[in-house]
């Protein structure tokens, strides 16, 4: 009776600690839920303002009296310039740019993590000291650049220095991803007469694939959501970027059209939302790998 005493109470304890499981669980996710919901309002309410009309977008109520798509027709063809126009013109900077980063990034990393050449560590510290740089500290001699250059109202100034490694980010990204590559494979292709071309391409390209996913996906979010850089360099109305096309709508005069804008907002963060649903699993992976110590 003495022995099993204690057996009792440790079955007794483990089927109460199971009993309750269940409803810590439901209190955990209930709060999850609960969490998410207030994370998602500011987006239904947006969503649900662009099927409004204009008198009742503000009127407090989450859900339409009527559900209408003239916001978005009108969006869409409201503008004398059509906002198909704006989604192509973000599309072309957005692709460009991430060509140019991979190409251009990619190779700048690759120098860095595994050619030995003199003041390597120097450059690698100034390609880190510009990071550290706000973006409008180099904007008045960067603009001075491009207009002396006739760039000035075109996508020029915003896809350039993509093909020139001008995002310090991604460098430090790939370095750290390169660094984690074993060595002996670049060894073993160096025996077997591999240059450092035929190393990049057939090395550590193929084996680079989730950090060349994180790169393009962190590119095309941060090109496709850029609005200061297309304020600053584009004037022409046919060249404006979704991010300028949206602040067409909003007049200083106080007769902005909120529903249109509504509207156009919710198709502009479609391709950011499918982006990210598409290629999640690459961009955590390269996110995970890249921070790896060989």
């Amino acid at each position: 009776m003495l022995e099993t005493a204690p057996l009792a109470q440790g079955m007794s304890a483990r089927r109460g600690a199971a009993r309750r499981k269940p409803l810590r669980t439901a209190i955990v996710h209930s709060m999850l839920f609960a969490a998410s919901v207030l994370m998602l309002y500011p987006l239904l309410w947006m969503l649900s303002a662009s099927f409004k009309p204009q008198d009742e977008i503000f009127s407090g109520s989450l859900f339409p009296s009527s559900v209408s798509l003239d916001a978005y027709v009108r969006g869409w063809n409201g503008l004398s310039v059509s906002f198909g126009t704006f989604f192509m013109n973000s599309l072309v900077i957005a692709a460009l740019s991430i060509i140019g980063n991979l190409a251009a990034c990619s190779l700048t990393a690759f120098a860095f993590s595994r050619l030995q050449f003199v003041g390597r560590r120097l450059w690698f510290g100034v390609m880190l000291v510009t990071m550290m740089l706000p973006y409008h500290v180099t904007l008045i001699p960067q603009y001075v650049l491009f207009f002396n250059l006739g760039w000035v109202n075109t996508i020029l100034p915003l896809v350039v220095p993509k093909f020139l490694a001008a995002d310090g980010f991604f460098i430090f990204l790939m370095v750290q991803f390169f660094r984690s590559i074993p060595f002996e494979l670049q060894e073993a292709a160096m025996i077997d007469g591999c240059g450092p071309w035929q190393i990049y391409f057939n090395i550590m390209l193929p084996l680079s694939k989730p950090v060349l996913a994180t790169a393009a996906i962190f590119t095309f979010i941060f090109t496709w959501d850029d609005f200061f850089g297309p304020l600053v360099y584009l004037s022409d109305v046919r060249n404006y970027t979704v991010a300028l096309g949206l602040r067409t709508f909003v007049d200083s005069q106080g007769l902005s059209d909120w529903s249109a804008v509504f509207a156009m907002s919710c198709l502009v963060i479609v391709p950011v939302f499918l982006v990210f649903v598409f290629f999640q699993r690459f961009l955590i992976e390269g996110i995970a790998t890249s921070g790896l110590k060989r």
